[in-house]
């Protein structure tokens, strides 16, 4: 069987074929697309947008051959690059991951008329992110401009408006195709109420290879302290945890937060780059006296956000809204103590007060309640690590998984 993955990111392999460095994103992919090309009667290819080449790209790799295309501004119905490409690997079957991008619907479009079937793996669901885009915040904040939002006209107000008009096109995608592939009752739910005629496919996702491969030791951790993966826009909650954090400096005031992905904002550099957004996280810290409580850590690769969870008391997933977050699948599987806020399909990975906690997104004093009870009760702790790494070792489970995504492809490619 010929399958023809469309995805909005590089892999790795194709990252370094381009003399490339790899992004630090969609590491489900990764795993996924080794165990399928090392799969006996599937050719696996892969295409992705890339703009530093004008045309279609092919690069050749161990097992998998990739096509890069230039990246669409505007959905026109259809793009010459992409049908080339189909015409190129002539595939019984496309896999889209992600729904929102005008590639997506260009691709939907071009297999309808080619009467080529496709299957959409639900990430997020921006149509629905947009409602939970502000995440509270105050109204001057959503309104304001920096420097570098005036130049890039893209503050906070256009950001959500962009996820707004993302969501336009991801609605005429699902409402285009026959297949999606989701994972928790969340998508479930948004993907049937685009679209109540859609055939819904579960298979849950496999992680990056590291964190199947080490396993989070109390006694090697650094007392008290909070890790969370993101926080460059609201959706991620940082504003959310800065405001937890001076309750839980209260009871323990040695606690530390450690955030990913993004650096600091205090050079002079930064401070003409930074968003509103990041602004105002930098007003919350100096407002709760927390310069010397926070750190950044920057951009993390697999290795070293390994070694981050694992240096963790506790994990936190603060975000207004979340399908279900790698990040949270990658501290349970570890055995990181978790705390999360109840949004989206979050409850499906997580079982509250049984594997980890669970409390109302737009609540940080909750957040900051379940986060001192970890640091108080070691048995606690040590419970919820065993429970958590045991439901994610099943959920993650790199070879159900792939027999799940096997199976599925066969059932489309037989429908009529």
């Amino acid at each position: 069987m010929k399958i023809l993955w469309l995805t909005n990111i590089p892999l790795p392999e194709a990252s370094e074929l381009m003399n490339r460095k790899s992004l630090p994103f969609g590491g489900w992919l990764v795993n996924m697309s080794k165990y399928l090309a090392n799969t006996e009667n599937i050719e696996l290819s892969i295409t992705f947008p890339f703009n530093s080449f004008s045309n279609i790209n092919v690069l050749e790799g161990e097992k998998i051959t990739y096509y890069t295309f230039p990246e669409m501004k505007n959905n026109d119905g259809g793009n010459c690059f992409l049908e080339e490409i189909i015409e190129r690997v002539h595939p019984d079957l496309v896999h889209i991951f992600g729904t929102e991008y005008a590639h997506t619907l260009s691709m939907a479009n071009i297999c309808d008329v080619k009467k080529i079937k496709v299957l959409i793996s639900i990430q997020g669901l921006v149509s629905i992110y947009s409602q939970h885009y502000m995440a509270n915040l105050p109204k001057k904040i959503q309104n304001n401009f920096t420097f570098r939002d005036f130049l890039k006209q893209d503050n906070l107000v256009q950001q959500q408006r962009k996820f707004e008009q993302r969501g336009i096109l991801e609605i005429s995608a699902l409402n285009k195709v026959k297949h999606v592939l989701g994972r928790t009752t969340w998508d479930r739910a948004c993907s049937l109420q685009v679209n109540p005629k859609i055939h819904y496919h579960h298979c849950n996702e496999t992680l990056r290879e590291d964190f199947y491969n080490s396993v989070w030791d109390i006694n090697q951790i650094e007392e008290h302290s909070i890790f969370i993966s993101q926080g460059s826009y609201p959706i991620k909650g940082l504003h959310y945890m800065l405001e937890a954090m001076p309750i839980i400096l209260k009871k323990f005031p040695k606690s530390k937060l450690y955030i990913g992905g993004i650096s600091n904002h205090y050079n002079l550099t930064a401070k003409l780059k930074i968003s509103s957004y990041g602004k105002y996280i930098n007003h919350l810290i100096r407002k709760n006296e927390l310069l010397d409580k926070v750190f950044f850590t920057g951009s993390l690769n697999e290795k070293e956000m390994c070694e981050r969870y694992l240096k963790s008391n506790v994990f936190v997933c603060p975000s207004s809204i979340e399908n279900s977050p790698n990040s949270l699948g990658e501290a349970m599987i570890l055995g990181v103590p978790c705390v999360a806020s109840y949004v989206g399909g979050v409850s499906d990975l997580l079982n509250d007060k049984v594997e980890g906690f669970l409390y109302q997104s737009d609540a940080p004093y909750m957040l900051a309640h379940y986060v001192c009870e970890l640091f108080a009760d070691t048995n606690l702790a040590l419970k919820f690590s065993r429970n958590a790494r045991e439901h994610a070792l099943r959920t993650h489970d790199r070879n159900i998984n792939l027999d799940e995504i096997i199976k599925i492809y066969i059932k489309i490619f037989e429908l009529e």
